[in-house]
């Protein structure tokens, strides 16, 4: 594999209106890298100061990190972008550690001409120069992403790794139910626990049974791992907390919030949940859409559950004193709860933030709280 200009210090865009110091230890002002992150490789384009961004190189994991402690040395600052993905935040803290302002970036859509041609080598050249917008004042250019600290990271994957077992363990039950309706027998997905078990193994044809108890072992083993995993992420969550919010549910909110302090406004928080409504305007028309689901959806999907259990267990609560009557009657519409129900996860969220800060106290709120 050919790595191109590793050490370069000198090489630079041939273009007329470009001066570059003649001498090697003069160094550039700027050096911006756009990388398009691969498992086993990267493409990385770069600019020197106000030039065009380079042709594409591509590099292995620790050729190009050799490489960009050498850009180090070629420039008073450096900077980097990627694209946030299955690499996580690995090689955000690689080039952090060598003094590189990095950035990890929402992805988005890098043909913004949609002239049908995206391939490694344009999308680095188009991280490049979103870079360099970026760092000039359009900050629109790339949408930077919150970066967890590597206690925060183990938290979120402690969460995340009991909710996949829960699924796991749900889409085995699945199966074995599957098995059953085929035979004839109607089970709901609790088939495999103990009492119902023993009643429904002995009227079971021995081949069913034998085939049930391979997935039942399985179940078990699944429920194991998610009892103690439930215990881990429970423990996270601090002792005092409003009536209806569990510590189960409270430390997930946690974990994916990672930092509630990160937010500066009530408006970023709202964002960050996805359950802000849409609209499309132009000249006289205006069109109210459904909610973006622009934000987190494992937040999002805790939120409107915490929402029903508040409407239940806190009526002093200023949004479920005034929308528990419509939330709770017998006449309205199941459209119309599913709205209020996002209204107030919406404000939730943002009550959470005010409280986990500082701003406001559980009694202003409104809050029964439980420890």
């Amino acid at each position: 594999m050919k790595t191109k200009n590793l050490n370069s210090n000198t090489h630079a865009p041939n273009n007329k209106n470009t001066k570059v110091a003649a001498d090697p230890a003069v160094p550039y002002d700027e050096i911006k890298l756009g990388v398009d992150w691969h498992a086993d490789h990267y493409r990385v384009s770069r600019m020197i100061d106000g030039t065009p961004p380079q042709p594409a190189q591509r590099f292995t994991p620790e050729a190009f990190l050799a490489f960009a402690q050498a850009q180090c040395h070629l420039a008073k600052k450096v900077y980097s972008c990627y694209e946030a993905g299955p690499g996580a935040y690995v090689l955000h803290r690689q080039l952090s550690q060598q003094g590189i302002k990095n950035y990890v970036i929402h992805p988005f859509d890098l043909d913004r001409q949609h002239k049908g041609v995206a391939t490694d080598k344009t999308d680095s050249h188009n991280l490049a120069l979103n870079l360099d917008r970026f760092l000039h004042g359009n900050d629109k250019a790339i949408c930077p992403v919150y970066v967890p600290t590597p206690e925060e990271e183990q938290r979120r994957a402690l969460a995340r790794q009991r909710e996949q077992l829960r699924k796991e363990r749900h889409r085995l039950a699945t199966i074995g139910r599957s098995l059953l309706l085929t035979q004839g027998w109607r089970r709901n997905t609790s088939w495999w626990k103990p009492a119902l078990w023993t009643k429904l193994a002995a009227q079971l044809p021995g081949w069913l049974r034998e085939q049930l108890e391979v997935w039942r072992g399985l179940i078990e083993a699944v429920e194991k791992s998610l009892q103690e995993a439930t215990a881990k992420v429970e423990a996270l969550a601090p002792q005092s907390r409003p009536a209806g919010l569990g510590p189960l549910t409270f430390a997930a909110l946690l974990a994916e919030v990672c930092r509630w302090e990160r937010f500066k406004k009530s408006r970023a928080v709202g964002g960050y949940t996805g359950l802000c409504g849409g609209v499309s305007s132009s000249g006289p028309h205006h069109m109210d859409l459904s909610i973006t689901k622009a934000g987190n959806a494992r937040l999002r999907r805790l939120l409107v559950e915490l929402a029903w259990r508040m409407a239940i267990y806190q009526p002093e609560y200023a949004p479920v004193k005034k929308w528990r009557p419509v939330l709770l009657g017998p006449r309205t519409h199941a459209r119309r709860k599913k709205q209020i129900i996002v209204a107030m996860g919406r404000q939730l969220a943002v009550d959470l933030w005010r409280w986990q800060t500082g701003r406001i106290t559980p009694q202003q709120l409104g809050w029964v709280m439980r420890s």
